[in-house]
């Protein structure tokens, strides 16, 4: 429990304690745990003991977030997925995970360890061995790429840029409000990570895409996704679907990066809630 937070701790008592199936859920970049509020609220009502991870030395608000944003420097994604899996380790009961964005990668990464009783990924980042990187993609983390130094540093989008990454296909009333409710710094690391996947053989950004103990994943990619275009998500649902797991693939039309957290969160949360209710 060494890395576990006060508040982490507290929900995972509570599904422990009460003995209902465990959800655990896990944000990407430029978001907190918080951002799944509407997401925990919904999937205890359908009687699941949710879990919303952090990433390690979160700020516990979006306020406090934002008046230290280096606190999220240097963060890589083989931190988070162990600490994930130390989350699920502390759990009596093996959990569905949900995950977006890079939440969505890491979401892969412990199914592909055989501790998921089901997946979720949610428009999720590319994992070493997915190939596609279309232009909307380049430059959606230019503002992170376009200075190795970011590499080490945590990086603030402004609204422009959080506009065309992750907000597009909302109007820009939607999109201020987005940013202003949710957006928070986030490391550089996991982009370059990311970015760097296909040519470092020792890449934290790999998943065990044939574990038979991987369970059933469905991945969500939405039409207009900026920051993980449909084909980066095609191209990981085709590396899973070879699994002996069920593996399916959810296209929503008209969507964009935003869609856990905008106004259309709903359907793809039902969604969600619909296929873990499939198989846990």
């Amino acid at each position: 429990m060494a890395t576990i937070t006060e508040r982490e701790a507290t929900q995972i008592e509570a599904a422990n304690a009460g003995g209902r199936t465990p959800i655990v859920f896990i944000h990407g970049l430029w978001l907190l745990a918080g951002s799944w509020a509407r997401w925990v609220a919904l999937f205890e009502e359908a009687g699941y003991a949710p879990v919303a991870a952090d990433w390690p030395d979160d700020p516990a608000t979006v306020e406090a977030a934002r008046a230290n944003p280096q606190a999220f420097a240097g963060k890589s994604v083989g931190q988070v997925a162990d600490h994930v899996a130390e989350v699920i380790a502390a759990l009596n009961k093996k959990p569905a995970v949900v995950g977006h964005s890079f939440g969505g990668l890491i979401a892969q990464n412990v199914a592909g360890r055989g501790i998921s009783a089901a997946t979720v990924a949610v428009d999720p980042a590319p994992f070493k061995g997915v190939l596609p990187l279309p232009l909307a993609a380049l430059r959606t983390t230019l503002p992170v790429t376009r200075n190795p130094l970011n590499r080490g540093r945590a990086v603030t989008l402004t609204l422009d840029q959080f506009r065309y990454g992750w907000a597009n296909a909302v109007d820009a009333g939607e999109a201020k409000r987005l940013y202003e409710e949710f957006h928070v710094a986030a490391p550089g690391l996991p982009i370059f990570q990311a970015a760097l996947a296909n040519i470092n053989p020792g890449s934290e950004t790999k998943v065990d895409t044939g574990n038979p103990e991987r369970g059933p994943l469905l991945i969500f990619t939405g039409e207009n996704d900026h920051a993980v275009p449909p084909a980066m998500s095609n191209a990981a649902y085709k590396k899973q679907e070879r699994n002996p797991g069920v593996t399916e693939l959810a296209e929503m039309p008209g969507r964009g990066h935003s869609l856990t957290i905008d106004s259309g969160w709903r359907e793809v949360a039902d969604r969600s809630l619909e296929f873990v209710k499939r198989f846990v």
